[in-house]
């Protein structure tokens, strides 16, 4: 059996900083390159850069987080005592990434990765004006609204839950489609849909009414269309506390009041 070797990534913040300086000693800790696993210090922020630049460099391995930030709903509780034998015994979670594949007006395209959701934001005063298709039909001619956003379960707590979108389960295999401030249909509320399908989103007069495009952290502006669909040939696996477990998690919000 091949031995485990773990990296060390941590937050620039100073309450990381610290919790790092007290790990280092525990573990002979080797680069990112060199493990096959990762623990994260930081917040979700930090999680969602470090799962994007291992996915940009094809370095895919589980990744044991802990919370040194604000909400933490990626991570695991802080903590130094037992780090090892917690590591051990903590569940994996799969979670496939969207696929965002951009136009822009001045006609480049970019194909980027999604762990929480894929949201499309008006840059402007004037409201935008969307064109919905999925799975090639056009299910709203246009839609009146200062965004638009795409979310995975593991990202339906996050952006999507805030813009009264749906929280999905962890495995449930759907995503949410959400509106941001909708004006036309006023009455449309999103949709949830088996995540097989592919959306499409275009912008209706662009040049006026200029959107952008955001995946997670990364922003493309001015856009011309999206498609969004999920990434099937990558998988992330994401480490837990049995006790503080993403699945019940996720589950356990739909109480929160």
């Amino acid at each position: 059996m091949n031995e485990i070797k773990w990296a060390l990534v941590v937050s620039p913040t100073p309450q990381a900083q610290e919790a790092g300086k007290k790990l280092e000693p525990l573990m002979d800790w080797v680069s990112v390159e060199d493990a096959n696993q990762v623990v994260v210090l930081g917040g979700d922020g930090f999680m969602l850069q470090t799962l994007h630049q291992m996915l940009n460099r094809n370095l895919i391995k589980p990744v044991y987080g802990m919370n040194l930030g604000t909400v933490g709903f990626l991570m695991n509780n802080w903590h130094e005592e037992d780090l090892v034998k917690r590591i051990e015994s903590a569940r994996p979670f799969k979670v496939r990434p969207l696929k965002m594949e951009v136009e822009t007006l001045s006609g480049a395209s970019f194909v980027l990765p999604a762990i929480n959701e894929v949201s499309l934001l008006r840059e402007t005063r004037q409201t935008a004006k969307l064109v919905i298709e999925v799975n090639n039909r056009i299910m709203l001619e246009e839609l009146v609204c200062d965004g638009v956003l795409v979310a995975t379960p593991a990202g339906s707590t996050a952006y999507n839950l805030s813009a009264n979108g749906p929280i999905l389960p962890l495995e449930s295999n759907l995503l949410a489609l959400t509106p941001i401030s909708p004006f036309r249909p006023r009455r449309w509320k999103g949709a949830i849909l088996p995540d097989t399908m592919s959306i499409k989103i275009t912008v209706l007069n662009p040049e006026k009414r200029p959107v952008s495009a955001v995946g997670d952290q990364q922003e493309v502006r001015d856009i011309a269309k999206v498609t969004i669909s999920v990434d099937r040939s990558q998988t992330l696996t994401m480490l837990f506390d049995p006790e503080h477990a993403l699945d019940d998690r996720i589950a356990m919000e739909q109480f929160v009041v």
